[in-house]
């Protein structure tokens, strides 16, 4: 991958780190993951992911949090 490629999380290799570009979702979503520190310019790293419907765990700062597959597909993130 290229320092410039930007994916969503829901694709983003196990291990990866990158920063979030953009989020597509509504406000209530915006409002949850920026409760759990995810927001567009926070350094994530991807910890585990499921191929289809499990939960994908992330480090944000010194922090793992869990966000669905579906929200996943909706972060996107220019990778490090």
């Amino acid at each position: 991958m290229s320092n410039d490629e930007t994916i969503s999380l829901f694709n983003m290799p196990v291990g990866t780190k990158g920063i979030v570009v953009q989020i597509e979702g509504g406000h209530g979503m915006l409002h949850r993951l920026d409760a759990m520190g995810i927001k567009v310019g926070s350094r994530i790293q991807k910890i585990t992911g499921q191929l289809m419907w499990g939960p994908v765990t992330l480090r944000v700062g010194s922090t793992h949090v869990a966000i669905g597959f579906g929200m996943a597909r909706r972060i996107w993130v220019r990778v490090e």
